[in-house]
């Protein structure tokens, strides 16, 4: 299992430091295991380090995904993986692409993506419009990775809903307005109170991230 390098939190303030480790002890006692990359170079090749070969990969959207580099990296050409997210994507028909988007979604050997506040009670929060990344969180691919910034650690359960309806949902309806769409909402919200041991990681990266 992974455990974070103490090397690896040489740049975090000793408050910081502190809050992660609270953190990480808290989240391995409810069943996520923990590590942590000093910033978006080393959360890659972290991630990339986890794709078994052969392994077929799915992810949600996520802007975190995207400002490490991920989403850029599996389109790469030659590589020992299958990549889910094209075979969907592709496909013109609104229904027809929801129902294989779910099918590949679920039939993924590991499925990545993101969450909006990680607390250092244990607790984790994720949201959507619709609940189509929070459903393969909750069940399906044996295995999750979550890569987060480290912006998203809060205190409470509290602090973390808090920041999804006032830091997390005023970006994600900014960015998605700014791509001509109608705005966003929180449809569904799920708080990841115990998961089956071995099942999700959270990479938290030391540097901001997403939203």
């Amino acid at each position: 299992m992974p455990r974070t390098d103490e090397r690896s939190m040489d740049r975090l303030s000793a408050g910081d430091r502190s809050r992660v480790e609270r953190a990480f002890a808290a989240l391995r006692e409810r069943g996520i295991e923990a590590a942590f990359a000093r910033d978006r170079a080393e959360a890659l090749a972290w991630v990339l380090d986890r794709i078994p070969a052969g392994a077929k990969v799915a992810h949600g959207t996520s802007t975190t995904l995207l400002e490490i580099g991920f989403v850029d990296r599996m389109k790469t050409p030659g590589s020992d993986h299958r990549y889910l997210n094209p075979e969907w994507t592709k496909e013109d028909d609104p229904a027809k692409r929801a129902l294989l988007r779910a099918k590949l979604s679920l039939e993924a050997d590991v499925y990545r993506g993101r969450v909006q506040a990680i607390c250092e009670t244990g607790e984790v929060i994720g949201a959507d419009a619709t609940g189509s990344r929070q459903a393969f969180y909750v069940y399906g691919p044996p295995h999750v990775i979550w890569v987060a910034g480290i912006n998203k650690l809060v205190p409470t359960l509290a602090d973390g809903l808090r920041r999804v309806r006032e830091v997390a949902l005023p970006l994600e309806d900014r960015r998605v307005r700014s791509t001509g769409g109608a705005g966003s909402h929180v449809g569904k919200l799920v708080i990841y109170e115990r998961e089956q041991a071995g099942r999700i990681t959270l990479v938290l990266v030391g540097e901001k991230l997403g939203f």
